[in-house]
C-alpha cells in the first residue's frame, strides 16, 4: 500500500472517530442589562461539565463543550452577591457557590434542557417554565439537520405574574414567577398522584398564562407538543439570556 493511500485512510479513520465521539459545543451569551450567573447540572448518567457555574456580565459570552450523549440542564441565576464570603442569589440559587458542583436550582427558575445524541443522531432540547420563570431564555441550534427550531421564552413574565405566583426579592420587587405546582403543591398542577397522566393532567389557567406569553416553551409537565424541539447532525448551540 502506498504512503499516499495509508495517509488518506488514516485521515478517513480520524474523521470517522471524530464524528462518532463528537458531542456539542454550547455558547452562553448574556443580552440582559444586568449580570446573570448561569448554572449547569448534568443528569445522573452524565458527567458534570468543566464549569458548573460562572458569571456573565451584560454582553459577555462563554463556551462549553458537551460530551456525546450528554444530558442535563442550564439556568440563569439573578441578583447574586458575595457577602462576607457567602455567595447567594435572589433566584436560581444552587447552594451558595458560584460553581453549582452538581446541585440543582432553587425555583422559580427558567430551565434550558438538552440531551445530545451520538454519531449525528437526534438531539432533544427545550426551554421550560414548569418550575416557574426568572429570566428570559432561549436555546438555538447552529447547523445540523431537521426542524432545528429555536426553543425560547423571550418575554419578561415577571412583569405580568399573578399576585399568587409572585416571588419577591428582599426589596419587595418581583424577581420570579412561580409555577402553580411550585406555589400550591397540588397534584392537578404538578401532574402527580391522581393526575399523573396527560389525560388526568390537562392544561390549567395557570399553565395557559405561561404558554400564552411563551408559546415555544414548556408551561407544565405534559406540554411536550409545544415544548420539545429536535435537531440532528451534530449542531452547536447558542443559549441566550434576554434573547
Amino acid at each position: 500500500m502506498s504512503t499516499t493511500i495509508r495517509v488518506s485512510l488514516s485521515l478517513i479513520s480520524f474523521a470517522f472517530l471524530l464524528c462518532v465521539s463528537q458531542g456539542a459545543q454550547i455558547t452562553f451569551t448574556n443580552n440582559c442589562s444586568y449580570t446573570v450567573w448561569p448554572g449547569t447540572q448534568a443528569s445522573a448518567t452524565s458527567p458534570q461539565l468543566s464549569s458548573t457555574g460562572f458569571e456573565l456580565a451584560p454582553g459577555a459570552s462563554k463556551t462549553l463543550d458537551l460530551p456525546p450523549a450528554w444530558s442535563g440542564k442550564f439556568w440563569g441565576r439573578t441578583g447574586c452577591s458575595n457577602n462576607s464570603g457567602v455567595f447567594s442569589c435572589a433566584t436560581g440559587d444552587c447552594g451558595n457557590h458560584v460553581e453549582c458542583g452538581g446541585a440543582g436550582e432553587a425555583p422559580p427558575s427558567t430551565l434550558i434542557e438538552i440531551t445530545v445524541g451520538t454519531n449525528g443522531t437526534q438531539d432533544f432540547y427545550d426551554v421550560s417554565n414548569v418550575d416557574g420563570f426568572n429570566v428570559p431564555s432561549s436555546i438555538t441550534p447552529k447547523g445540523g439537520s431537521g426542524a432545528c427550531g429555536a426553543a425560547t421564552c423571550p418575554t419578561n413574565i415577571n412583569s405580568a405574574c399573578p399576585a399568587e405566583l409572585q416571588f419577591k426579592g428582599s426589596n419587595g420587587t418581583v424577581v420570579g414567577c412561580k409555577s402553580a405546582c411550585v406555589a400550591f403543591q397540588k397534584p392537578e398542577y404538578c401532574c402527580n398522584g391522581d393526575h399523573s397522566t396527560p389525560e388526568t393532567c390537562p392544561p390549567t389557567n395557570y399553565s395557559k398564562f405561561f404558554s400564552n406569553l411563551c408559546p415555544n416553551a414548556y408551561s407544565y409537565a405534559y406540554d411536550d407538543k409545544r415544548g420539545t424541539f429536535t435537531c440532528s447532525g451534530n449542531p452547536s448551540y447558542d443559549v441566550k439570556f434576554c434573547p
